[in-house]
């Protein structure tokens, strides 16, 4: 079990969670959005969360080379930045949007925001009480439903009281 803290002052983001060994596989056919909540699944099962090596979120970067296989978890992306890749951050903690219930969702607007919620394209969105960036949310009905959670501005601990 693992808890994840806001790095400049230490409020509890999360309640325990489980590490699941890899982020969860997401089909495309299982994409859209549930039609009574309109939100698309979250990536993530309520109660645990998934270490994401690979790059996620702004900034992004024109592609050099071949062009990246259609990845179900990709963003939607503003259409000036289509077919971009992600140059953020790697092993981010991707949680379930609601097992991270107090950071308040800063307004995105413009290409940043789809029709349902943010795209997640335009940067760490989710403040801690302290009002710190602390995550990036992306949740729109098309999209991957994942709140990643920085890793320079978020830790955790587990339940032996470890820093992980």
């Amino acid at each position: 079990m693992t808890v994840f803290f806001c790095a400049k002052c230490g409020a509890e983001l999360t309640a325990d969670l489980v590490e699941l060994s890899a982020v969860p596989e997401v089909s495309d056919c299982g994409r859209g959005p549930d039609k009574q909540t309109r939100l698309a699944p979250s990536t993530v099962p309520r109660g645990h969360y998934a270490m994401d090596p690979e790059p996620w979120g702004a900034p992004f970067t024109r592609p050099t080379g071949e062009p990246r296989p259609r990845d179900p978890r990709r963003l939607l992306m503003p259409p000036e930045l289509t077919d971009w890749i992600s140059a953020g951050p790697r092993n981010t903690a991707i949680v379930h949007p609601d097992d991270v219930p107090d950071p308040r969702l800063l307004d995105q607007g413009g290409p940043h925001r789809g029709c349902c919620g943010p795209l997640g394209t335009g940067g760490r969105n989710m403040a801690c009480e302290c009002g710190v960036l602390v995550a990036t949310l992306a949740a729109d009905c098309m999209g991957p439903r994942e709140l990643h959670l920085d890793p320079v501005r978020v830790y955790a601990f587990d339940a032996k009281g470890a820093e992980r």
